[in-house]
């Protein structure tokens, strides 16, 4: 039996209900974050889009703004996207845990 090569999580996730637009090139489709850290996000599409592992895709929504960053994995309409380093994304999501995440009436 062969081991499975899973990488472990170093940053924590918080689980979240962000409603996005994502955009691959030509192609657009909604979507909705599922769960947020300052490294990546994992994105439930409301159809299938064309990219795949190692493509540059970009998620905007009111609450995070314009975000980009590489698919790691992707399973059917889910996947997993990984911020660019040199982005400004983690302060963007610093930004949604303090004025959005825990804001009473939100749903989660």
């Amino acid at each position: 039996m062969q081991a499975l090569m899973l990488k472990a999580r170093k940053v924590p996730r918080s689980r979240c209900r962000i409603e996005t637009k994502v955009r691959y090139f030509n192609e657009h489709t909604e979507g909705r974050v599922l769960n947020l850290s300052g490294s990546g996000l994992a994105l439930e599409l409301s159809r299938p889009i064309s990219a795949r592992t190692g493509s540059r895709i970009f998620v905007e929504s009111p609450e995070l703004g314009l975000i980009d960053g590489t698919i790691q994995w992707c399973q059917g309409t889910r996947l997993g996207l990984q911020f660019d380093r040199s982005s400004n994304a983690w302060a963007k999501v610093a930004s949604y845990f303090r004025f959005f995440h825990n804001r009473p009436g939100r749903e989660r």
